[in-house]
């Protein structure tokens, strides 16, 4: 339920109805705007008898919302949220900003390497996996506690903010120690303890479409993380499991303009999980730009021949570079 306050409601108004909202025994977040504040009702499993809250002083409407993702969506909270990540700006009015970097870091020459390309390129942040949630357990799993050191050590060396994975509740204060922005992969889009853990903190957090998440689903997920606190998500679409195997998913490019509609969130694309092929990576990106994608996350690789990881879809550093340069041009035809 969202209560809507009068414009000329008074600071002790707002606080009578969220009172009368906590006696109900649910949670009350008040929501302020330009005009006027929203207090949305949290905590709830099925509909709220409203006729307490009604007549209250300052109330001017009560819209009941029966989707179970509330503090995410427009309703609740009509402006755009942008993120800001060291400084990096993520969401409606600012020019889109693109992670480049290795799906897994391997070696101290090879992250720093690509750091300083993908930075000369023009990159806003270093994407890198020190752990590694794999299909199989014979593949290559990562560096893990090593991997976050050079991370950071390429985070020194480029001055670019560092986005990684992490993968279970325990490794969220660890792992945040290293990285700007903590990745949640497809994987773990429904790891409730870890959602659950990321929402106590304030690190800005990437959470990845599960690969057969439907939409209310992945908003669902982001909730959890809204509703413990932290309101520093940034939604990504990595592609769908379909029937087709000619890629590696379906990218659904279609979920960006609906979740812009739908969530105050911002939205990225990662055309390279979703597509798997290199020679696709650069079309789908520029599509995504052009559907209306405030980011897009690609890996980059010095030899992607040689990679322990998603080489086959890994660009090269000269084609990030040209890649980079598409983009450059089609964002000033896009007005930033």
């Amino acid at each position: 339920m969202l209560i809507v306050m009068s414009y000329i409601a008074t600071q002790a108004e707002i606080e009578n109805v969220v009172k009368a909202v906590q006696d109900m025994g649910y949670r009350a977040e008040p929501i302020p705007g330009g005009e006027r504040t929203a207090i949305g009702v949290l905590g709830n499993e099925g509909y709220v008898d409203d006729t307490v809250i009604r007549d209250l002083p300052g109330v001017q409407e009560v819209i009941h919302v029966s989707k179970p993702y509330k503090l995410c969506s427009r309703a609740f909270h009509p402006p755009s949220s942008v993120i800001d990540v060291c400084g990096v700006k993520i969401g409606e009015g600012y020019r889109p900003i693109v992670a480049a970097g290795p799906c897994a870091v391997e070696g101290e020459e090879q992250i720093i390497k690509t750091a300083l390309a993908v930075k000369a390129a023009g990159a806003d942040l270093l994407r890198g996996g020190a752990f590694k949630p794999r299909t199989g357990p014979h593949t290559f799993q990562g560096l893990r506690e090593e991997g976050l050191r050079l991370l950071a050590l390429a985070r020194a060396e480029s001055g670019l903010p560092i986005v990684t994975e992490v993968m279970s509740p325990e490794h969220v204060e660890h792992v945040s120690q290293c990285a700007d922005l903590l990745q949640v992969g497809a994987r773990n889009m429904q790891n409730f303890d870890l959602l659950k853990e990321l929402g106590r903190g304030r690190k800005p957090v990437l959470l990845k479409r599960g690969m057969s998440a439907t939409i209310e689903e992945f908003l669902s997920a982001a909730e959890y993380i809204l509703i413990g606190g932290n309101p520093n998500v940034i939604l990504c679409e990595r592609g769908i499991r379909t029937f087709e195997t000619a890629t590696r998913n379906t990218l659904d490019l279609s979920v960006v303009p609906l979740i812009r509609e739908l969530s105050h969130l911002p939205i990225m694309v990662d055309p390279s999980h979703a597509t798997g092929k290199r020679s696709l990576v650069p079309p789908m990106a520029k599509a995504a730009l052009v559907a209306g994608a405030q980011g897009i996350l690609v890996e980059v690789h010095p030899e992607p021949e040689k990679a322990l990881s998603d080489g086959p879809q890994s660009l090269t550093l000269q084609g990030f570079a040209t890649l980079m340069s598409d983009i450059n041009k089609l964002n000033v035809f896009l007005g930033f």
